[in-house]
């Protein structure tokens, strides 16, 4: 059975070479309570972007293909349990 974390690395997996593309990379770390939790690694860290990256970018393509994902945060932003 597909699991919807497999889904959401299959969804990453599809987005992966545009983030490539400027240098930068998406990582999935974990699905928690309908939020996908991300790492930006390379040229995405630090850049005025990121945000507009995730929201308009990632996130709207992971809410569109996958059910159940209602937003996605940057694993810093991950709740402590």
């Amino acid at each position: 059975m597909i699991t919807i974390e497999d889904q959401i690395i299959a969804t990453i997996d599809k987005i992966r070479p545009f983030v490539l593309r400027d240098g930068g990379d998406v990582q999935f770390d974990s699905f928690i309570d309908g939020i996908v939790y991300i790492n930006m690694l390379g040229a995405c860290v630090g850049c005025s972007l990121i945000d507009t990256t995730i929201t308009s970018g990632i996130e709207v393509i992971l809410m569109e293909e996958v059910p159940g994902v209602l937003g996605v945060k940057l694993t810093s932003e991950k709740p402590i349990k």
